[in-house]
């Protein structure tokens, strides 16, 4: 009954972990010296699967709010330090989750009223459901060089059913997540 109980808990947990998860990983280029970027400016990224206008506006901005905070300086002609690029990608993940609706083994109530031990019946029912995951790369490349000085990339659930409200405030808080990693620590040798 303990082990059973341990166990049930135990998925529900897992499964919560899975369901709250938001990963932010990044690399950068340990001999640039990103002090001396201060203007950048929006490009297409070869070989990346568009967006919609409304997301592509919300990505944008989104990232433009957190270079601006990082003391950057968006432009539009050739003369930016910095060259900046994004994709997406929605991947799916199944899991499963298991209910029991008996009590196991041990002393208690049975169908025959009191029972000094044995075993009880009861039924164990279970359910299927997707998880969306989406994921967002930002690529920032040395202008000058044409050279990709840093990477970041969050990953986090989707609720399909979110409005819009929640769905750019879920993209906030994992652009701020994401930008915390910039400009990256370099660390002396």
């Amino acid at each position: 009954m303990k082990r059973l109980l341990r166990g049930s808990v135990l998925m529900l947990l897992f499964g919560a972990t899975i369901a709250l998860a938001q990963d932010v990983r990044y690399n950068f280029d340990k001999s640039t010296d990103f002090t001396k970027y201060k203007t950048y400016k929006f490009v297409p990224m070869k070989d990346a699967t568009p967006v919609n206008d409304l997301v592509d506006k919300q990505i944008k901005a989104g990232i433009e709010a957190q270079l601006s905070q990082k003391g950057l300086t968006k432009v539009d002609g050739d003369n930016a330090d910095l060259l900046i690029g994004y994709q997406t990608a929605i991947g799916q993940e199944k899991q499963f989750t298991s209910y029991d609706s008996g009590w196991g083994y041990g002393p208690g109530w049975g169908r025959g009223g009191w029972y000094g031990g044995g075993m009880s019946t009861g039924m164990t029912t279970g359910q299927t459901s997707t998880i969306y995951t989406g994921q967002l790369a930002v690529d920032m490349y040395d202008s000058a060089q044409k050279d990709l000085v840093w990477r970041g990339v969050v990953s986090k659930t989707i609720d399909t059913n979110a409005k819009p409200d929640k769905q750019e405030k879920n993209l906030t808080k994992a652009l701020t997540k994401l930008f915390k990693k910039y400009p990256p620590e370099v660390k002396a040798s």
